[in-house]
């Protein structure tokens, strides 16, 4: 019995950790010059105000401020906070 049991929590182990990379994969953030081409297309064919016109170039900004300093989410957040002004 305490075999059957040590070879059971050997076994979810070792798929916990074959899993957790893939994990880490699927939750990696998309790179921001692919996010930054969603923003500028739908920025194309938004009809805005001039307030969320404002409130989308700044957020593009500060995306491409953290885009270029290699923080992929922190630019991601910010794209995708533009997208959802936007209506995307």
């Amino acid at each position: 019995m305490i075999k059957k049991s040590l070879t059971t929590i050997l076994l979810a182990s070792a798929i916990a950790s074959a899993v957790a990379p893939l994990s880490a994969l699927a939750a990696s953030p998309v790179p921001c010059e692919q996010m930054l081409k969603q923003v500028n297309a739908a920025e194309k064919s938004a009809k805005l105000g001039d307030a969320d016109k404002k409130k989308v170039a700044d957020l593009k900004n500060q995306g491409l401020e953290r885009c270029k300093a290699d923080d992929d989410a922190g630019a991601d957040d910010f794209f995708a906070q533009a997208l959802k002004v936007m209506g995307k």
